[in-house]
Parts: C-alpha cells; structure tokens; sequence
C-alpha cells in the first residue's frame, strides 16, 4: 500500500492541482458560455431585428448540441483518451467563440452558437476523464468531485453576473472574449500540466477493439436535440401546437429507437447497466434538478428585476452578487461536511435549504413592493447555499465506483443531466402559471427529492 500511494505522487501535489485548476476554469467557462447571451439577449434582437422564436433559438442553441453530443463526446475521450479529445473540443469552441463577435447577421451567429456546443460537447467528458487520471485513488478522486460539482453552478452565476455588466460596458460581442481568452490560455497549458495517457484507459487493441456505436449516437444526439428544441419552443408556442409537438414526438420516437438500439449493440453508447446504480440515479437527479431551479430563477427574476421593477441590465446582474457570494460560501464546506457526514445526507440538507430559498422567492420575488434588501435577499442566499451543497454532494454520487475506462461516460452523463435539467423541468414549470406558482412548484419538487434521499440513506 505505501509503494502504491508513493508511485502516484500527482494525486494531492502541484501537478494535480495545477491541473483541476486548468480543468475547473475550462468547465466554469463551458457553463459561463450557456448563461452569457440570457441578459444581452435583448440588445442582439434589437440589433438583427429577432422576432421571439429567432431569440429563443439563438440562446437555446449552444445548449441544444452541447446536451446532444454529450453522450458520444464521453465515448470518444474514453476511447482516444481525454487530452487529445480535449484540445480537439477546445479548438472548435475557441474557433466559434472567435468568430461570434465578428457576425453580422443572424444565421452566422446561430452557426457559431452551434459550434460552440459541439466543441464543449467534447471538452466537458473529456476533462472529467483527464480528472480521474489526475486523482486515480477514490478517497482524491471523491474529494475533487466535491468540488466539481459546485463549479458548474459558479460557472452560470458568472454567466449571468457578469454578461449584463460586460454588455453594459462594451456590447454583447465582448461576452465572447471570456471563452476565447480561457480557450487561449487552456490549449497553451494542457501539454504542460495534463497527462498524455490516462491510467486505466485501454490502450493498443483494447482501444481499437472499441466500437464508436455511430448508430447509437446519431440516435441519442438527434433524439435529445430535437426532444429539447421542442420543449424550448413551450415559451412561444403552447404545448399543443403543431411548432412543439413535431421535434418534441419525433425526439422522443428517436430515443426510443436508441434505447432499444443499446440493448443489443455489444458495446453500446450507454451501456444499460450504468443508471441502474441507485447512487447514480439519485445523483443525477439532484444535478438535473438543482440546474433547473438554478436557471429559472435567473431567468424569471432578470426578466422581473427588468420589466417590473424597471432596473436595467447591469443592475438585474448585479442583483445576483449576494447569491455568488452565498454560493461560494457553500462550496468551500462542501467537501469537509461530505467527508464527514457522506455525500447522500449531503445532498439531502442542501437540497432541503434549496427549497427553502426557493419558497420565499416564491413567496415575495414577483411582489414589486418588497424591498430587495429583506425581501428578496433571503431567498437569494438560501437558494445558492443550498444548491451548491446538493450540486458538490450529487456529483459524488454520480460518480462513485465509475471505473476509469468508462470516466467520460460518466462526464458525458453528468453533464447531460446538468443540460437536460433546466430544459425540461423549466418548460414544465412554465405551464403552472404564474411565475411565484412556478418557484413554488420547484421548492416543492426539491423538497420531494430530499425526502427521497433521506429515505434511501435510512434504508441502507
């Protein structure tokens, strides 16, 4: 055991570190690129003269093949290993995001958005495979996915924080300088600080034995792309009418198709066995949630700060400061109180402290009477206590006992989760109603999921 601990010096020394450092920045800025264009949305329509289904198109996009590629992004680190598929992803998102600024029509900037979401389509499993060789002891690799899990959540209050202040200072062309500017940095530090091969990986014939399952991932991008197009469009078009209802069917028909694909494909894209793991399920179903809750509430409180209380864009960002804060508060206990109480009680109380945050917004958010200072604020530091706590705890669970030849599988599904989330339960809320009906409804379903989780650590 003392030989095996002394050959992997890597795993809590300066490189390691340097490395989940680089890995982190790059994820953060991966998520930062999601939320940049929610809070200059409105200036680009003005500009190239966007009707409502042009916006929704133009800040779904990135999204839409992120989320669909995902899954295939995951195959291909694991087969060609983490390094090479990384620099290949961040060359395709550092090229879009250089070019965004420069469009000056609609369809080249929806080009770019596009290309943006397929390269972070292959940058996001390919850095959790290259993490789980940075830290190959469980005992490491738990802790560095403690703080994992709450960087995606930064990463989109960034987005958010920062987006309208950037807008307001320059335009919303100087958003993109972020990506680009971390995309430089990453691809001139990789080869100094990220291991060219990943232990555990299957090399030679191993490797190459490997099919792609081209059929499964054609099926699995399509399905989940059009699938979540169509719950996109719920914000223009109601739920029955023929905009929504085609790609909603036909990416359902089509995920059909692959799960049926994947259970006679020797090698498949996802292999069945993966979810039915109780932990992972339960881990993926925080992620996906506390995403969810994460997005609406940015998206329906901008949207009040700006049209009801009249604030404009640097000041709606602004607004969200303390939730940073509170946010990062969170995130440095995470790891020490999933150390000592586990990460399934963990992702139970934050969750629980969420849906306490997201029942006061409820409660008070879209009363333009209430002062911010006790009326809202309260939410807005619950919510993100919570959420990081129940972010860092669930990533854990995700991807506890994930061996190493199947860790960008495991990005592609936890970061799938992570882009599924918000598009999925967001529609869904947004059919209840009113917008405090729509939190409350959220603070109930991650009640729900805490007591869920609770009962499942009893039972064990």
């Amino acid at each position: 055991m003392t030989e095996a601990v002394a050959e992997r010096p890597a795993e809590t020394g300066p490189p390691s570190r340097r490395g989940f450092a680089l890995l982190g920045a790059v994820q953060m800025t991966l998520i930062f690129t999601l939320a940049s264009l929610a809070v200059p949305l409105p200036r680009i329509g003005a500009e190239f003269r966007l009707d409502r289904p042009q916006l929704i198109l133009l800040s779904a996009a990135y999204g839409l093949t992120f989320a669909g590629l995902l899954l295939f992004g995951g195959r291909l680190a694991d087969r060609f290993g983490g390094r090479r598929i990384l620099t290949t992803g961040l060359l395709l998102f550092g090229a879009a995001s250089a070019l965004a600024p420069l469009t000056t029509g609609y369809e080249t900037l929806l080009a770019t958005r596009f290309g943006q979401g397929v390269g972070a389509a292959l940058v996001a499993p390919a850095a959790m495979a290259l993490l789980r060789s940075l830290f190959p002891e469980p005992a490491a690799y738990g802790r560095a996915m403690a703080t994992w899990g709450g960087l995606s959540v930064l990463g989109a209050t960034a987005g958010n924080l920062l987006s309208g202040v950037i807008a307001g200072a320059t335009s919303w062309r100087g958003t993109f300088a972020v990506p680009v500017a971390v995309t430089l940095v990453a691809l001139l530090l990789a080869p100094r600080v990220l291991p060219g091969a990943e232990p555990g990986r299957p090399t030679g014939k191993a490797t190459k034995s490997r099919s792609l399952d081209l059929p499964g991932a054609l099926l699995a991008t399509a399905g989940i792309t059009l699938a979540s197009y169509g719950l996109v469009l719920t914000d223009a078009h109601p739920w029955g009418s023929a905009p929504v209802l085609a790609p909603l069917l036909a990416g359902l028909v089509l995920l059909a198709a692959f799960g049926a694909v994947e259970r006679r494909t020797a090698d498949p894209l996802l292999p069945p066995d993966f979810l039915r793991d109780g932990r992972r399920a339960l881990g993926l179903a925080a992620i996906g949630l506390t995403a969810a809750g994460t997005a609406t509430v940015f998206v329906l409180l901008s949207l009040s700060f700006q049209q009801q209380r009249g604030w404009n864009a640097p000041a709606a960002s602004a607004a969200f400061a303390p939730f940073a804060v509170a946010l990062l508060g969170s995130g440095r206990l995470a790891g020490p109180l999933i150390g000592r109480y586990g990460p399934r009680r963990v992702t139970a109380a934050g969750l629980a402290t969420a849906a306490a945050g997201l029942g006061l917004l409820a409660a008070t958010g879209f009363d333009t009477s209430v002062p911010y200072a006790y009326g809202l604020l309260p939410g807005l530091l619950l919510l993100p206590a919570g959420g990081a706590l129940s972010f860092a705890a669930a990533a854990v669970l995700a991807t506890e006992g994930v061996p190493a030849h199947r860790a960008g599988l495991a990005g592609g599904v936890l970061n799938t989760a992570m882009e599924l989330g918000p598009t999925v339960v967001f529609a869904a809320l947004l059919t209840l109603g009113g917008d405090a009906v729509s939190l409350a409804a959220a603070a109930v379903l991650f009640a729900a999921l805490a007591a869920t989780t609770i009962r499942t650590e009893q039972a064990r």
